[in-house]
């Protein structure tokens, strides 16, 4: 059979699935070739391409042309202007360079593009086909490191890429890698989290359910690397297509020899199972993960000892997030040293992000880690949908919020702690003028109290506190010192608080006190006496006890 001369890729993720895109997909494929044209263009399905408000999306290549907002009713229409009289319907495109680079052309702003690392296959290969994955140098990495590389000088390369971990803390992969690798067991594990939890990020989901094989092969290579046999992906309930995606890619590694007993006939042994979760907030923190795997309440374990030495059932387990592993095989096929070529020196390689808010273009974006937050906006998100750039929280629920004099600093992890601040999971949410700092910061403190685990006294109790004084700036009847209050108690909990849950609220509070402190004191009611004994000072006593 003739190659097909076009290709009709329509974007089947978690969302576009609940609007119609596979009803899409059918009626594509049926005007398609109820014109004639089932042999010289095919339909297929594929990962997103990144945006996330623009409804059913799809792409025609090679020709790069974007549609989006698709409908079955709008189908008969393209199918006769796009492929039978050849002509684009301009009112349905969208800006497809933002979504669909060429590894060949140019980025944006006009400049060399490195290409995407974690994305390149997404929005271009069917998730659920291994001979795709396998045929854009899919387990490349993985046979180059069973031939040619031992245990050690895999770890030693991923230490020389400077690869840091992506679900936030930044800590050197390499380095913790190490940690595993060195220990001796008779049997040790791979964990990846995906268990995304982190309000506004879905870049993880996103990676699964557009090229699942990736985060396969690089579960599979943490696996030789340390000397681990079994890998569990622990993956959140909700994300039902993810788990879908993941479970066919591991059926299909396993039947081609890619995962099970002596792999390429290396004598090297390793599976993967799933794991799925039940939606806590916490269960993103690692030991609260692995207590979640081995059937208990999830509640963050005491450390030392850490999870390289003593995690699940007990044994070395390694854990890194779907965005870490998913940059390992690009590094092992490439090289440490051209990994490190792309983005800044302190924090080689790309970030991925979801950018939310009153922007333009909101969606998936892979950026390299040199770019700034006004580059982002700029020319990623498209600019601002309405009003003027007011401030943008960084990483989540727990991320910084920053303003106007933050738009020029690199987002990566050294030229933000210059700044006192931290990257974060990998979300980006942009606000204009029309939010109210103290109604935003409310919200935050309301999900982190539904979200502790009340595992510990500080955050347990601290963040009732916080919840109450931020509801009363948000209401203009806060206390005078109130906003004092809120500092000694954050940097309280961020001192002794079990677990990054309860230190999470530092981030936020702190950054908004910093650069938003005149506009947190117009909550304030400055003839308001605060009563003598009052439930915030209870709560404060609490946790002082």
């Amino acid at each position: 059979m003739a190659k097909p001369r076009a290709y009709v890729m329509v974007s089947v993720d978690a969302d576009t699935v609940v609007i119609g895109a596979r009803e899409v997909k059918t009626r594509l494929a049926a005007e398609i070739g109820g014109c004639g044209l089932g042999g010289e263009v095919r339909v297929l399905e594929t990962g997103s391409f990144g945006p996330s408000d623009a409804g059913v999306v799809a792409a025609v290549l090679p020709d790069g042309v974007v549609y989006g907002n698709l409908t079955p009713e709008r189908i008969p229409q393209l199918v006769e202007e796009h492929f039978v009289k050849g002509r684009p319907v301009k009112d349905w495109l969208l800006p497809g360079e933002h979504f669909l680079p060429d590894p060949e052309n140019s980025d944006p702003r006009g400049q060399q593009y490195f290409g995407r690392i974690v994305l390149d296959n997404c929005g271009r290969i069917d998730p659920e086909s291994i001979e795709e994955y396998i045929a854009n140098d899919g387990y490349f990495a993985l046979g180059k490191a069973l031939a040619e590389m031992t245990p050690e000088a895999l770890v030693e390369e991923v230490k020389a890429s400077g690869l840091r971990g992506r679900g936030g803390a930044g800590f050197p992969t390499g380095l913790k890698w190490s940690f595993c690798a060195s220990e001796q067991a008779d049997i040790k594990y791979v964990i990846c989290n995906a268990d995304e939890g982190e309000p506004g990020t879905f870049k993880d989901r996103l990676i699964m359910e557009g090229d699942p094989h990736k985060v396969i092969e690089g579960m599979a290579l943490c696996g030789y690397a340390l000397g681990a046999s079994q890998g569990y992906v622990y993956i959140r309930g909700e994300y039902k297509l993810s788990i879908e995606r993941i479970r066919h890619a591991i059926e299909a590694a396993r039947e081609n020899g890619l995962l099970g007993k002596d792999i390429m006939g290396s004598g090297f042994d390793f599976d993967i199972a799933v794991k799925i979760g039940a939606g806590a907030y916490v269960c993103g923190e690692e030991t609260a993960l692995i207590e979640s795997m081995e059937g208990k309440r999830g509640l963050p374990r005491v450390k030392p000892p850490f999870p390289a030495k003593a995690g699940f059932r007990g044994k070395p387990t390694n854990v890194n997030n779907v965005e870490t592993l998913a940059n390992i095989p690009f590094i092992i096929r490439n090289g440490a040293a051209q990994f490190h070529r792309i983005g800044d020196p302190g924090t080689p390689g790309t970030k991925v992000y979801t950018v939310l808010g009153h922007i333009n273009r909101a969606g998936l974006i892979e950026v390299p880690t040199s770019v700034t937050l006004r580059d982002v906006l700029e020319d990623y998100a498209g600019g601002m949908r309405a009003g003027t750039f007011k401030m943008a929280q960084l990483g989540g629920t727990a991320g910084d919020l920053l303003d106007a004099s933050m738009l020029d600093v690199p987002l990566n992890y050294d030229s933000l702690a210059k700044n006192g601040h931290s990257l974060g999971s990998g979300a980006i949410l942009f606000m204009n003028e029309t939010v109210k700092v103290c109604d935003f910061l409310h919200a935050c403190m309301k999900f982190f109290a539904h979200e502790s685990c009340g595992n510990c006294n500080p955050c347990r109790n601290g963040m009732e506190a916080l919840l109450e004084l931020t509801e009363r700036l948000k209401q203009g009847a806060g206390y005078p010192g109130d906003i004092a209050l809120m500092e000694e108690l954050v940097m309280g909990m961020q001192s002794i608080a079990f677990c990054p849950l309860g230190q999470s609220p530092a981030a936020p509070v702190l950054s908004a006190v910093r650069y938003f402190r005149d506009e947190m004191l117009t909550g304030i009611d400055a003839d308001a006496v605060r009563p003598r004994p009052e439930h915030t000072m209870r709560h404060l006593m609490k946790l002082a006890s």
